[in-house]
Formats: C-alpha cells, structure tokens, sequence
C-alpha cells in the first residue's frame, strides 16, 4: 500500500472511484484505476465491496462442503486461500511488517524503519502463521454449525476493524496508507458501520452484529498497538486490522453461535 504510482490523476466519479477501490483491493479483471485521493473519499464504502467478496468466498465454501463433500477442515482452508488469493494477498505483507516492528526494540522511529524494510523478520512470519492458522480454525467452527453467512460478515466487517483503525489513528506521512486514514471521519465511520450492521444482521441475526462487535474492538486495539510502537499507522498497520478483524469477528462468532 505505498506507491503511489499505481494511480493516475483525473476528475471524481464516484461509480469509477468505486470500481477503483475494488480493482486496488483484489485481482478481479476490472481494471478501472484513478487517482488516490478521489478512490479514497470512498473508503467508508469499502465493507460493502467486500460483502460481494464475502459472497464468492461463501459460494466456494458451500460447493466445497455441500457439493464436493470435501470436510470442514478441507473447505475452511480452501475458504480462506481464496480469500486470499482474490484479494491478491494484499495485506499479509502488513501483517508481518507489523509484527517486525512492534517485537523489534527501541526507539518509534526504529520500529517505523523495520516496519519499511523489505525483509521479513522471524516475528513477522510468526505472526503471519498464527493469524492464518487462527482464521482458518474460525472458519471451519462457523461452518461446522453450517453458518455460511459467517464467511460473508467476516469477510465484510474486516473492513470495519481497518475503518476503526484509520478512524482512530494519526497517518505516517508519505504514504497511500496516509490517505485513508486521512480521509476516514467520525461521520463516514458511523454511516459505514450503521448500514454494515443492518447488513449484519440480516445475514446472521445476532451472531452477525457480535461478529462486527468483534471486528471494530480488533481494529481499535490495533490501533493502540500501533500507536503505543509507532506514534502513527501506515498502510501495514491497516492490513494488520484487516487480517486481525476477520479472525477477530470469526472468534467472536463462534463464541456466539454456541451460546445462541
């Protein structure tokens, strides 16, 4: 999430500055690309581009399970590498520069020079491990309650811990991940998870609003980490919440489905 080249400056459209955020956000061949400001008005919106995200993964965990057969454990990695590979494993580079960061000792601005490093630490691979390990362990305890919708919600309020994050934290200048959080306010975020908890709760009732309890508590205590290692968050910090928040939300569901 930090070069800026990728873009190209030209007049808002708010359907193509969509179309923008979803072609920066996964490998679907949309191709529409515009400029970083103007994709990044419309970062409140990005939990409902992943909701069609969330859909594709749920129809591949449905046919793996009900189709194919395949068992839980199977169809929860499967779940999860096509997560992964749609979002064109956008954010597990952060995962494991932050992770760097934080375990490595000294000064904030040491931890920033880590986290901007090229290499990748023990601590970082590590966490990256656990995190998937976790997240795929969520996945198959919804399903073995054939909660489908989960894969949909967690996938979708992912974006609500990256939102309370960027909401909650002072942006490290230069930077594309600067601009989101630069741009995400106290109303866009509070619209955003109103219309993202309806959703919600259509999708999974109760369940589905504990899920987003659990991502927007992931993605403030991110911002904590961050802010207490680093002072400031960058684009990795943002994809730490991201990866953190659906297994957060995964967490809190299974938890609810059963106690429900």
């Amino acid at each position: 999430m930090e070069d800026d080249d990728y873009f190209t400056e030209e007049g808002f459209s708010p359907i193509k500055s969509l179309l923008g955020l979803l072609t920066f956000s996964t490998i679907l061949p949309i191709n529409v690309f515009t400029s970083i400001e103007y994709m990044t008005r419309l970062t409140w919106c990005w939990p409902f581009l992943h909701l069609i995200i969330g859909i594709l993964a749920a129809v591949c965990g449905f046919v793996c399970g009900e189709i194919l057969h395949l068992n839980t454990f199977l169809t929860s990695a499967l779940v999860y590498a096509f997560l992964m590979l749609i979002t064109g494993y956008n954010h597990l580079d952060g995962v494991m520069d932050m992770a760097d960061g934080v375990m490595v000792h000294g000064t904030p601005e040491k931890k920033i020079s880590v986290v901007k490093d090229s290499s990748v630490g023990a601590g970082g691979i590590a966490t990256l491990f656990i995190v998937a390990s976790i997240t795929i362990a969520g996945i198959c305890n919804v399903l073995d309650y054939k909660f489908f919708m989960g894969i949909i919600i967690c996938e979708m309020v992912a974006k609500n811990s990256l939102l309370t994050t960027a909401l909650t934290s002072k942006p490290l200048t230069p930077g594309i991940g600067s601009y989101f959080i630069s741009s995400t306010n106290s109303f866009n975020y509070a619209l955003s998870t109103i219309i993202v908890a309806i959703i919600a709760f259509l999708l999974g009732g109760i369940v589905g609003l504990i899920g987003l309890l659990g991502a927007i508590i992931s993605g403030f205590l991110i911002s904590q980490i961050a802010r207490r290692n680093f002072g400031v968050a960058n684009g990795d910090v943002l994809g730490m919440s991201n990866e953190v928040g659906r297994l957060m939300a995964l967490l809190f569901m299974s938890i609810a489905l059963y106690f429900l």
